[in-house]
């Protein structure tokens, strides 16, 4: 990687700036339900103590449109990282002020601060530079280890960066950049993707540049059906984004045309209602019946989708194959994670690419048992398009 990396700072005595994605979900009583984000934070936090440094960790929760919520604020991650870090830490109760910089000035080597929620400020998405100086004036060094957030220029990503000599991405970070730009610039071959989820907008850009670069495109999910009514097939109930049909049928011509496989399912499940404990069966594709609804991909479909997963030497996943919130619509979902452990001990590499995808992975407990996954789903998306991420290019070349 061509931009400084923690390991080549000398943290020894310093207060280090660190962008962390905390941007975790809570229930209704702030309660920490999925904590995939903190724990992917704890090395980066750990490797700064240990050489040695003083981490001030910074990050958004949620989308507080530049004011306090009480439901945004980031006491409940303080009190997690208490339990998964040997170490004392120190909250504070806004991001800037005076409270913040007398925490910052009587830091202790050992300590963690946390930072409370920079969205509390608008100066965080406007990339105010008075913002940014203020944060920046907190450290000697910056490290960025918030991949989820690598895509947005905001005041922590970017703004901060002119203030130091020294900006390195940390082990998140580092982890994220590696295996997504190898699995698209040096994969090993078969490379087979798999592109699942509700809609096609939002994700034509990945799978255009996809067709350069994977020997197999496999498609799931909801927005399968609107690759089916592009192509004149009765989809019933099913989603379908009428806006994106002329667009599902360029891609198929598209793929035709350069020799590229782009398979769709052979056959779906369907539903009578999109609820638990619906009436369901399992048809070709060309059979939806009126009134139902596509809800996930078919058994052979799930069959044909192993094999060929099974067979590549890289494989990258974003997208459920159905509506795996409903455990009755998770078989497709839960039979593509399979098929990446399966491929991940015959020694392929492979990827998940965020969101939820990395969501299903996790609820499955087979999240260790893969290469990576991602904890940026955007930003992976984004990343896997081409297109330069802010918070990455913002780092010290070396």
């Amino acid at each position: 990687m061509a931009k400084l990396r923690l390991a080549d700072l000398d943290v020894q005595g310093k207060r280090v700036l660190v962008r962390v994605d905390f941007n975790v979900p809570m229930d209704e009583h702030q309660n920490i339900t999925d904590d995939r984000r903190i724990r992917g934070s704890l090395p980066t936090i750990t490797a700064i103590l240990r050489g040695g440094g003083t981490p001030i960790l910074t990050s958004h929760l949620g989308r507080p449109k530049g004011k306090p919520e009480a439901r945004y604020g980031l006491r409940p991650v303080a009190d997690r990282l208490c339990l998964d870090l040997d170490a004392p830490i120190k909250f504070a109760k806004d991001c800037v002020g005076d409270e913040a910089r007398m925490l910052v000035d009587n830091l202790k080597s050992g300590e963690v601060l946390l930072l409370e929620n920079l969205r509390f400020h608008p100066g965080e998405e406007a990339n105010d530079p008075v913002f940014a100086k203020t944060l920046a004036s907190y450290a000697d060094v910056y490290v960025n280890d918030a991949f989820g957030s690598a895509h947005r220029a905001h005041a922590s990503t970017v703004g901060v960066t002119p203030y130091f000599k020294q900006c390195a991405a940390g082990l998140l970070l580092e982890r994220e950049l590696k295996y997504l730009g190898e699995a698209l610039e040096h994969p090993q071959r078969p490379f087979v993707a798999v592109m699942g989820g509700a809609k096609i907008h939002g994700k034509i850009e990945v799978m255009q540049r996809l067709f350069e670069k994977v020997d197999t495109l496999l498609i799931g999910g909801g927005m399968t059906y609107t690759f089916f009514h592009a192509l004149g097939y009765e989809v019933g109930g099913s989603l379908v984004d009428a806006a994106m049909l002329d667009t599902a049928k360029t891609l198929l011509r598209d793929a035709k045309g350069q020799g590229f496989q782009l398979i769709l399912p052979q056959d779906t499940l369907v539903a009578q209602s999109v609820t638990a404990r619906s009436t369901t069966k399992t048809v070709l594709v060309t059979d939806i019946p009126a009134g139902w609804s596509g809800v996930d991909i078919g058994r052979k479909t799930m069959e044909d989708y192993a094999r060929r997963i099974h067979a590549a030497r890289t494989v990258f996943w974003n997208g459920p194959m159905g509506i795996f919130e409903i455990r009755e619509f998770a078989a497709g979902t839960e039979a593509v994670a399979r098929a990446l452990v399966a491929a991940t001990d015959a020694g392929a590499v492979t990827v998940v690419g965020g969101g939820d995808s990395a969501a299903a992975i996790a609820q499955l407990g087979l999240e260790a048992r893969v290469s990576h996954v991602s904890t940026g789903g955007g930003a992976s998306l984004e990343f896997l398009e081409g297109k330069v991420l802010p918070g990455v290019a913002a780092l010290t070349e070396v």
